[in-house]
This record gives structure tokens, sequence and C-alpha cells, in this order.
């Protein structure tokens, strides 16, 4: 039977967990000299993403906010320090928590540099203000603290001790000035001992040889900036060629980077390059049989001519894509690669591993189902085979080719429906050597799944902003998204269309619904993206039946004339430059909604600490009928100074309105245009 001592020792292991630093495991021994006097508990420490399991997102220069509950038992005071460094460095730094209420508190850092960085909390009982403060109420009752001055000059004595250079110096002046004041002057022994610069001195200096240290780590994955703020147009490049009937190249595509850049992208995001197979090769409009010189869809990967590491012939050479990629770059734009795990039926994969796809009894492969739907062109890949192993290091040199190649952004295809664990994995990896490579998950599908996506890796995200279309499920949809913990990990990316989604708003709104879900997606997110030409030109001819375009360019080669002028591509130029000259819509957390008395309107702001930069975003979302509304801004969130008069400055009509205090009145008519984009000046 164990000693009563080492049953303690046990107990004390378990209920009580302590470490000497974030990095060291526990020890018994200090488990036996320490544990029992360390009174001090912490709970609820955040960001922590599945309880720490996964790091939280931030990018290079973003705020770590890291929030606690610190407590102890009885009524001394407790204080808590936020430690963090970044992953290899040798020690931690520390900054003071600040009490924010009901065992609260709050501490925050800004990463410089890209890399992981880890955080954990400490508190400790601060017996030295404790009897700063007794002492304070004590003197001000008019009760003899003669007494409590020795105890404060053993304090500073004891902390003297470990304390080096100017500061033990001056605690054991303190010290002696309070053992005389203790006879001759309380008052000015209380003075002494309430002076900030004794307290700052002690708390640099104080003994936390019986604080707790949460046991856990915490991790924060800081990326480049593009991860936060990045701005997005998608084309098909087939469709590039000036001349009608001819197919588009790359070379053709570079001749667009022009006025791409002039429209204000910095992310050109391409469907998939690849050679495109013929067994079951759709015909226009998703027609099971193609007729001659149907081009099929980009996302049937995979032919005689090679799979995910080779280029469609008709597209160009690879050097011709190297060569976009780099003009690309010289003028400010990403490409943004495809990349979407399946496969043709004439993909080299089926004849090389045929064990990494699913055979039916009677000998075929099975092709992608969502019945009633078939897909005959395309073929999923098993990632329950038996030879995964073989199958997800293939994959892998997939993304490994392509970053070789230049590219640093991937749009990733149903990433929703592979295996979890391989793209953790396959990112984690990438990421590892390349950390400059971001993610876009694009997946429309059940919440918890997008969660798990941006959890293990995908750095942003395809959202349900489609399918928000009125004031009162966007703002709640908002508040979800920057409010709830999946702030920190799941950073959106707002679309207002896509090759595959034409949404009923746009197809019976017109012009003015193509303008205010433009705003909508780039005022709201940081992230915003489009598919044009077709946004831009309002093209919105449904499919019977369907939330997709007519005569979708998933099918066939169009001919675009690009020096067309319209509204809309208009109104997208001045919102894009907009973006890039304020900072406070580089950022999708900093976000505030206004109460508003209408219904049919939704108004909101953004402010950047920084550069003082607000902005003001009133939209109204009916786009038949002109809406007003009384508004009550959010001026204290904002930054807005409540006692004097401001200007906001619309830059979308170039009109000032001079307004004062938090309730204003705003009209928009949709025919004119259906949102105002303020900037405050105050």
């Amino acid at each position: 039977m164990a000693s009563n001592h080492e049953s303690l020792v046990d107990f004390l292991s378990i209920s009580t967990p302590m470490i000497e630093s974030p990095t060291k495991p526990n020890k018994t021994t200090e488990l036996h000299h320490v544990a029992g006097k360390k009174r001090v508990i912490i709970e609820h420490i955040s960001p922590a993403v599945e309880g720490g399991l996964y790091p939280a997102k931030r990018v290079v220069g973003e705020k770590v906010e890291v929030e606690a509950d610190v407590f102890s038992d009885g009524h001394d005071v407790v204080k808590a320090v936020l430690l963090y460094k970044f992953a290899s460095d040798k020690h931690m730094k520390q900054i003071p928590m600040e009490f924010a209420g009901n065992d609260h508190w709050k501490a925050s850092f800004i990463p410089d540099k890209k890399g992981f960085y880890e955080y954990t909390v400490l508190g400790y009982v601060d017996h030295f203000i404790t009897w700063r403060d007794g002492l304070k109420k004590k003197f001000e009752a008019n009760q003899n603290v003669s007494v409590e001055l020795l105890i404060g000059a053993e304090m500073l004595e004891n902390t003297a001790q470990h304390a080096q250079g100017e500061d033990a110096h001056l605690l054991r002046e303190w010290a002696r000035k309070l053992r005389e004041d203790h006879e001759h002057s309380m008052a000015s022994g209380v003075t002494l001992a309430l002076e900030k610069e004794v307290s700052r001195v002690m708390y640099d200096n104080y003994d936390r040889s019986n604080a707790t240290t949460y046991p856990n780590v915490y991790k924060v994955e800081v990326e480049r900036k593009k991860a936060l703020y990045s701005t997005w147009y998608e084309l098909f490049p087939r469709s590039t060629s000036p001349e009608p009937g001819r197919h588009g190249t790359f070379r053709d595509t570079i001749r667009l980077l022009p006025h791409i850049k002039e429209m204000g992208f910095d992310v050109l995001y391409l469907p998939p390059i690849h050679p495109i197979g013929r067994t079951f090769r759709k015909g226009l409009n998703n027609a099971l049989t193609a007729n001659p010189g149907d081009p099929g869809s980009p996302w049937a990967i995979g032919s005689e001519e090679g799979g995910h590491k080779a280029i469609h012939r008709e597209l160009g050479t690879l050097k011709d894509f190297q060569d976009l990629i780099w003009i690309a770059g010289e003028q400010g734009i990403e490409i943004a690669m495809d990349i979407a795990y399946q496969c043709s039926p004439d993909h080299p994969y089926v004849k090389e591993h045929p064990q990494w796809f699913k055979w039916r009894p009677d000998g075929t492969v099975q092709y992608a189902e969502n019945p009633p739907k078939k897909y005959q062109d395309i073929l999923p890949i098993n990632f329950e085979t038996e030879d995964w192993e073989n199958l997800w290091k293939e994959l892998k040199s997939v993304l490994d080719y392509w970053v070789e190649k230049g590219i640093r952004i991937f749009r990733v295809d149903n990433p929703h429906t592979k295996a979890f664990g391989f793209w953790e994995w396959a990112i984690g990896e990438v990421r590892k050597n390349e950390p400059d490579v971001i993610f876009l998950a694009e997946a429309f599908t059940r919440p918890r799944i997008m969660e798990r996506l941006a959890k293990i890796g995908f750095n942003q995200s395809y959202t349900y902003f489609t399918w928000r279309n009125n004031p009162w499920e966007l703002k709640q949809y908002m508040l979800e998204l920057t409010k709830s913990p999946m702030r920190d990990y799941y950073r959106p990316n707002f679309w207002p269309n896509t090759p595959d989604i034409l949404p009923p708003v746009l197809t019976h709104g017109g012009e003015a619904a193509y303008i205010m879900r433009l705003v909508l997606a780039a005022t709201l997110s940081s992230n915003y993206g489009l598919y044009g030409p077709v946004y831009e030109y309002n093209i919105n001819t449904p499919y019977p039946g369907k939330e997709e375009n007519l005569d979708s360019e998933k099918y066939e080669i169009k001919h675009w004339d690009w020096d067309k002028e319209t509204r809309t591509k208009e109104i997208l130029i001045m919102i894009n430059q907009i973006r890039k000259e304020n900072p406070a819509l580089h950022n999708t957390w900093n976000l505030h909604f206004a109460d508003v008395e209408n219904p049919q309107m939704i108004v909101y702001g953004k402010n950047d600490e920084a550069s003082g930069n607000i902005i003001l975003v009133a939209v109204n979302m009916d786009p038949y009928h002109t809406q007003g509304s009384w508004v009550r801004l959010p001026l204290k969130e904002l930054g807005i100074d409540s006692y004097r008069s401001y200007v906001a400055y619309d830059m979308l009509s170039k009109s000032r309105y001079t307004w004062y205090g938090e309730w204003n009145y705003i009209e928009l008519n949709p025919y004119q245009i259906p949102a105002h984009v303020f900037r405050i000046e105050q």
C-alpha cells in the first residue's frame, strides 16, 4: 500500500498538473515541492482551435488577442501573464494581461514574421498588490498600519534578493524607508507604497515560484498577408482568343493581364489547364453526348496526352504557362491554379493504378454520381484503397510539381469529397517547405465539413454568402463568421457567382442586383472573387430549373468582347480601387453593424486602428424599389467622436454629407446606385 506522501503526489499529478516551463514535461519532484502551494486556476484559454489540436490563423502584422479565465481561492489579488514566442525561439516573452471583469483576462501580441508562434498563460497570487490595497484601505479607515509597513518592507527585501542592478538597489532603499516610516510617518510610508514605480519594479522582479503555468501550449500559424486580403478573378483561358472560333491560349491570357490589373484584381484563377478526356465527353449545356468539336469540361482531367502534370496542348506549352505566371507577377497578379483530384476514363492513372478506383461487378469503373445526376466523364478517386499510401504520395507530388513551376495559390475543387487525413498531411507537408502557398477550399457542403477543412489547413474557404439574400440572414451569417470561434480558423472568401452558380437574385434583379452583391462581397469580406466576364456583363439567363447559366462556359468555348463597357464593370473598378486604398477593408474581423429601422437595408462599418481609416457601407438589398431608413451608427466601435460633426464621403458618387451624432437618415434608389461606400472624415 502506498504511503500518504506518495498518494498526495499522485493526487496532485492528476488534479493539478503543473510544469516548470511551457516546453518541459511535468516532474514528480516539482509536484512534491511546489504543486501544493499553487493556488491559481487557469481555464478557457482562447484562441484554442479544437482545444489546441489545430493552430489558430493570423497573418503577419495581425493582432493575436489571447483571453483566459484566471482566478484563485480567497480574496487575494491575482495577476495573469501572457507567455508567447516564435516556435524556434528559446525563451518566452511576457505581456501583463488586462483584467476584463468576472475573472476574465486579455492580452495581445502582433507577430512580425511568418511561421508558428506558441503561447500560454501564467497566473499568480500577487501578495504585494494584495498588501498594498489592504494598506490603503486600513489607512483611510484611520487604523494603525505600522505593522503593515513592516510587512511591506519584508516583501521588498525578499524580492531584492533575486533582483539585479538598479532594481535591487531601489527595492532595498524603499524597504529601508518603510522601516523608518513605520515609527515616524505612517502617511509617508503609505504614500511610498502606493507609488506606481514601486509596483512596477515589484512586478518585474516578483517571485513567481508558486505561479501556475497552464500545461498546454497553443499555436498560431502566421501567414503572408494575401491569406487575409485578396481580390480574385476567374476566367477560362480557352475563351481568351481575340478571334472567334479559335481556342484561346496562355499567350492570349497574357494579353489580357493589363485589363485584369486595370479592374483591380490581384489573383487570376484558371479552371483546370490539363488535357481533357474524350470518353463520355460532355457536350454543350452538359449534354451526355458531345458533338464533333465540343471541347468538353476542363474538370474531366486526363487523356493519352497526360494527366494532372500535363497541359492541354491547345492552351500552349509549359513554358507559355510559366511565362504567364512570371508576367502576371510583374503586374502584381498571382496565378491561382485549380486542383481537381478526379480523372476522366482516359487518365493514365486508370490504366496504371486501377486499384485507386472503384470497379463495378460488370467490370466498368465507377463514375461520379449525385443521383439523378450522372458524371460519366469523371471518375472519383477511391481514398479507401489498400494502396492509399502510394496514392497520397502521388497526389501530393502533383502539388509539388506545380509549386516548383511557380504556383503559390491553389483553388481546390470539391475538397470535401476527399479524405480529411490526406489534406491535413499534404497541405502541412507542402507548407512546411513553401509557407507562402495558399489553399482555397471550394466546398459548398455541410457546415461541420467546411469548418473541418479550414481547421486542417485550408487558408481560405468558400462560404454560404451566395445564398444569404436578405439583411437579417446576412447579418447573422457575418456575426457567425466574425464573432464566433470560427474567426480563429475560417477565413471566408465571398463569391457572388461561379461557373456553377447563378443565384436567383442575379437572375431576376438585373444590374442593381449585380452591383449590390458586388459591394457586399467586396466590403464584408477582405477576400472576395467573381467569375467573369459573365459577372461584369450581367449575363443572367438561367438553365431551366437550375441556378446555373444557360450555355455554360464549362462546356463550350466563348468569344468575349473584353473591351466592352458596362456600368457594373465601372463600379467594379471603383470598388476594387476603394478596397486597395482603404486599410479598413483589408480585414474581415473588424466588422460592426448599425441598427437599421428598415429591414430591406443593411449598414455596417469597419475601422483600421493603425491608420485611423473608417469605412461605412450602406446597401439597399431590394433591387427593385427605393428604400430609406433612419440608421443608428456604432460610433464608439468605429472610433468616431460622438460629440463632433463628421463628414461621410461617398467614394462611389463623390458626394459629401455632414453628420452629427449616431442617428442619421439614408436613402438609396437601386436604379441610380444601390449602395453608399463612405469614408468617414473627422
